[in-house]
């Protein structure tokens, strides 16, 4: 063989191999388009600040119109707030940025906290008098920023969160309260709002004596809200029983809420990441992730792969696919799987999901720009106007595109779902 046959292909190997290093890593990334894509729409959104608009009914529950104000006015006027909202989908970003490396959704991250957390470590717009569990979860952006950073204003401010949730009121069985103006009441919203935050908290500051809790508070909220024929949980359960909304006997709200599943789902998977691996409480944790997964994944519709507003009450009036809580449980369970929490055979009722995610809610405008729709606006229970929990109720909140408590689920979804087309668990990716 001649000198210029044998670098001819030496050459061809050498090319060979670059082209399938190129053709591994494009398709390690391909997953994460979607992502990508629909964490660029935020920031066009909301370039320098997050001030979502409210529905007329969302702004009198949180007191944001002022006597004598117009709802029109009052929608002008508001400020961005310290909230939930802004935590679900920059905690969204801080994890697409460690999945693919790019700098830019730490910078937007930063930028959006720092409008908040003064030098001294107070959070602007922050009550902790109100004990909202709504404001705990940007906390864990916060301790993000604080190991990056190790500026000590971030730490301040995260140990005032901390603060809240150790002084946070609790019922007669150690529940935590929702919200100070809501006594008695857990909801299973709220486990996703405080607990991966505190779990984080005890993790990076060696506060052990917290883990028990956080244990306790799902065992409570599974023990208290789940329905025995299907699994599933209701939304709220009143240990007063003395709701409107409640159960005179149980205590439970009327209807089972998908997001609220989500909410709790996606709090007990994010907890055991922080949750010693030798904690008496860790297997009671995996078999409630087991139990309620089974359960989820019985109501997915069959035809569409996504998840019914309420959940077990598919085609009926007014209830529709809804998009929030079918990215919740995607994630809930491509994280569990990949984690080891749950069988691999639940990768089927994943991949369905995931492309019947992309098939039903994503759509791209007329610029380019891809959205994510249908996904109900809010909901909760009693306050002024009262919520009654009833399915009528659900029913009538709106619906809202590119809504953040959506769109940060969706991408923590792709995140997981890609993980596992890497690990092989799933073959067939959607593109």
């Amino acid at each position: 063989m001649t000198f210029f046959k044998l670098q001819y292909m030496h050459l061809l190997k050498k090319i060979s191999f670059s082209l399938l290093i190129f053709f591994l890593h494009a398709k390690s990334y391909s997953q994460l388009d979607y992502a990508n894509k629909l964490a660029s729409t935020i920031m066009k959104t909301y370039k320098d600040s997050m001030v979502v608009k409210k529905f007329a009914n969302h702004l009198l529950q949180d007191n944001q119109v002022l006597p004598g104000q117009s709802i029109e006015d009052a929608q002008m006027n508001r400020p961005a707030v310290w909230n939930y909202e802004t935590g679900v989908i920059l905690f969204a970003f801080e994890k697409l940025a460690q999945a693919t490396g790019k700098n830019e959704y730490n910078g937007y991250t930063k930028k959006i906290v720092d409008h908040f957390i003064n030098d001294d470590g107070t959070i602007r717009t922050y009550v902790m008098e109100e004990y909202n569990l709504d404001n705990i979860p940007a906390g864990r952006l916060l301790l993000q920023l604080y190991k990056e950073t190790k500026e000590e204003k971030y730490k301040k401010a995260a140990d005032l969160l901390y603060q809240q949730m150790c002084w946070q009121p609790r019922n007669k069985v150690g529940g935590i309260w929702h919200k100070l103006k809501y006594p008695t009441q857990m909801w299973l919203d709220g486990l996703y709002m405080g607990q991966p935050f505190v779990s984080e908290y005890a993790n990076t500051f060696k506060d052990s004596s917290r883990f028990d809790d956080i244990v306790k508070q799902f065992v409570l909220m599974e023990k208290y809200s789940r329905n025995p024929k299907t699994g599933l949980l209701y939304h709220g359960w009143d240990e007063s029983h003395l709701q409107k909304w409640a159960d005179p006997k149980t205590g439970t709200s009327p209807e089972l809420w998908s997001r609220a599943m989500g909410w709790y789902m996606m709090g007990l998977v994010d907890v055991l990441d922080y949750l010693p691996a030798k904690h008496r409480g860790r297997g009671e944790l995996i078999a409630i992730l087991n139990r309620l997964s089974k359960a989820v994944v019985m109501f997915q519709d069959k035809n569409e792969g996504v998840w019914w507003m309420i959940t077990d009450k598919k085609n009926q009036p007014m209830n529709y696919l809804e998009s929030s809580a079918s990215a919740m449980f995607i994630y809930a369970l491509a994280k569990s799987i990949r984690k080891g929490y749950i069988s691999k055979t639940y990768a089927t009722a994943v991949e369905k999901g995931y492309k019947g995610i992309i098939n039903k809610f994503i759509v791209k405008d007329s610029i380019g720009n891809i959205h994510y729709t249908q996904a109900i606006s809010g909901a909760g229970l009693g306050g002024n106007p009262y919520r009654d929990g009833s399915y009528a109720y659900y029913a009538s909140e709106p619906k809202r595109d590119d809504d953040l408590k959506a769109i940060g689920p969706f991408i923590q979804a792709c995140i997981e779902y890609n993980a596992l087309v890497q690990q092989g668990i799933i073959h067939n990716s959607h593109q």
